[in-house]
C-alpha cells in the first residue's frame, strides 16, 4: 500500500516538472513573438481607421515618416547587430540600412492591418463609435 503511494507520488512529480517543462519550451516558442503580436492587435483593434485614413490623407503620412525614420535612428544607435551586419534574406545589410527594412516591414504590417479593418473583415471586433459633431446655427452679423 504504502508503495503505491510512493509510485502516485513520484508519477505525480514527475507529471508536475513535465508541464512545467511544457510551459518553458512554449512560452521560449512565444515570447519572442509577442511584441509583434500585440503590434498587430493594437492597430488592427484599437485604431479607427476611417478617422485615421483622413489624416493620413491630409498630410498625417508625413509625421508617420517622420516618426518612421526616427525610430530607425533611435534603434540603430540603442541596439547594434552583434555581428556588425543584418542578414535578411541572405543579404548583409549595415546597421541602419536593416533597421529601415524592418520599420518599413512594421509600417506595412500596419497599413495592412487598416486595409484589413477598412474591408470589414473584423466584424463586431472593430465597432467605434461614430464621432457627433454640433451644428451651430448660422448667425448673421449686421
Amino acid at each position: 500500500m504504502m508503495e503505491s503511494l510512493k509510485g502516485l507520488a513520484d508519477s505525480l512529480s514527475q507529471f508536475v516538472l513535465a508541464g512545467g517543462d511544457v510551459f518553458y519550451q512554449l512560452s521560449r516558442l512565444v515570447l519572442p513573438w509577442l511584441p509583434l503580436a500585440a503590434w498587430i492587435g493594437f492597430w488592427l483593434f484599437a485604431v479607427n481607421w476611417r478617422q485615421f485614413r483622413d489624416v493620413l490623407r491630409r498630410g498625417g503620412w508625413l509625421g508617420m515618416l517622420l516618426i518612421g525614420l526616427l525610430m530607425v535612428l533611435v534603434w540603430g544607435v540603442v541596439s547594434p547587430p552583434p555581428e556588425g551586419h543584418h542578414s535578411i534574406f541572405g543579404l548583409e545589410l549595415s546597421n541602419f540600412v536593416g533597421k529601415t527594412v524592418y520599420v518599413t516591414g512594421l509600417f506595412t504590417i500596419m497599413l495592412l492591418c487598416g486595409s484589413v479593418q477598412l474591408s470589414g473583415c473584423c466584424g463586431s471586433c472593430c465597432q467605434f463609435e461614430e464621432k457627433t459633431t454640433l451644428v451651430e446655427p448660422d448667425i448673421q452679423r449686421h
